[in-house]
């Protein structure tokens, strides 16, 4: 299983699925980021009043349509760094990167705290 193919490949099929219906006019960064907070808040309404246990342990019916929401919001995600040209495994890496110097081990292990509120 080798991720960035399948990324690659997801990202064509969504191109195509995108210009066979003339979409590419509507998606503009504004009007994708727009679409994929929507889908992340149908994701979040999911949990909405969960126990943090209830949201570890989901049915079948509830785990499928977190499935789609999970879908939804990552397809969206997708077509952005595909419309503005972001490589999405470069950015990623680079910010753990940044996030690795923001949240040393000696530091951050255990802790939820904020970077800013280091000692």
């Amino acid at each position: 299983f080798n991720m960035s193919d399948s990324l690659a490949e997801l990202r064509k099929r969504i191109d195509q699925f995108v210009e066979e219906r003339d979409w590419a006019q509507f998606h503009t960064p504004k009007n994708l980021a727009m679409a994929m907070i929507v889908e992340a808040a149908e994701l979040v309404e999911q949990f909405q009043w969960d126990t943090p246990e209830e949201s570890q342990q989901l049915s079948p019916e509830k785990r499928e349509a977190v499935s789609h929401e999970l879908a939804d919001t990552f397809v969206y995600l997708l077509r952005l760094a595909e419309v503005l040209e972001i490589n999405l495994i470069e950015a990623a890496n680079a910010k753990i990167d940044l996030n690795a110097k923001k949240y040393p081990v000696e530091k951050a292990r255990g802790s939820n705290a904020k970077y800013t509120n280091y000692d």
